[in-house]
């Protein structure tokens, strides 16, 4: 006699680029549902979205292309547990999931060391303009120049979780001044973090390098927009690891072509993935 597995349907509607596929996350996945159902495209709207989950009764969610509505989830009568990879949960309607029963998990700690180095990793590319100059070398150019290097700078965190707090380990172990912001600020988690909390309008005028690391919240939406940008220095390099909509991408363009600010690393966008054209995909100063 063999034991009946959790869930009878498993989905994995948005595995696009593959996360999962072909990794141990994988086989314990099967291993949860007597039925597993794989998609390695993203879905193009939510009547696709309900159409690969409507018999589901697990959904482990790995891109927040897809939005988890009210009307999805009522769409969805068989669906008990909602598995977010990754932090944010913005892109589900939680009181609907709770009324619907429905459980939702995320992964608060997810990719913390990977995310944080990424960022690093970004604002070390950027400044030293790594990409522009390898293009340069690769056409028969021969770049020469002063370095510009972070240490010394000041490293300015936005958001204290997991990866932003590892993004202050990583500041200061290069050598950085680094500075924080959070919504709920508070001298224990100073002491506890080892870092000064400012305003963020302070920590925008003081950083040479702005690092996002926020949640998506009504007061994380559009927090960083053309006021803030007036606010840096014309050499501040801005690296958002976190969330598009966290940046108004107008004003972000703006700074950027106008020299408001040095230059940008993204890795997140207002609309995913990136249109071909995007005016992002046209500066210098972007990787």
């Amino acid at each position: 006699m063999t034991n009946r597995k959790p869930f009878s349907l498993l989905v994995v509607p948005d595995d696009e680029p593959p996360v999962l596929s072909g990794t141990l996350y994988e086989d314990r996945a099967r291993a949860l549902a007597e039925n597993v159902e794989w998609h390695f495209d993203r879905p193009r709207d939510n009547d696709e979205a309900v159409a690969r989950m409507q018999n589901a009764e697990a959904v482990i969610n790995i891109r927040s292309s897809v939005a988890f509505t009210r009307e999805v989830l009522t769409a969805c009568p068989a669906l008990k547990i909602l598995s977010v990879w990754g932090t944010g949960v913005d892109h589900v309607d939680l009181p609907a999931a709770e009324e619907l029963g429905i459980t939702v998990s995320n992964t608060p700690a997810y990719g913390a060391p990977y995310v944080s180095e990424h960022a690093l990793t970004l604002a070390l590319a950027v400044s030293r303009q790594i990409v522009t100059n390898d293009q340069h070398i690769r056409k028969g150019g021969w770049t020469r120049g002063f370095i510009n290097e972070l240490y010394g700078k000041t490293l300015g965190v936005i958001g204290t979780g997991a990866i932003g707090r590892r993004m202050i380990q990583l500041g200061k172990g290069i050598g950085m001044n680094v500075v924080a912001w959070t919504v709920h600020p508070s001298p224990e988690r100073a002491a506890e973090y080892d870092v000064e909390f400012l305003p963020l309008e302070d920590l925008l005028r003081q950083s040479d390098v702005i690092s996002l690391h926020v949640a998506l919240t009504e007061i994380t939406h559009g927090l960083i927009g053309r006021a803030q940008f007036d606010l840096m220095k014309d050499t501040a390099i801005l690296v958002n690891t976190s969330r598009g909509l966290a940046v108004d991408e107008d004003a972000l363009i703006a700074a950027l072509e106008s020299g408001k600010i040095a230059g940008a690393g993204l890795d997140v966008f207002q609309a995913e993935p990136l249109a071909l054209g995007h005016r992002l995909t046209e500066l210098e100063n972007v990787i």
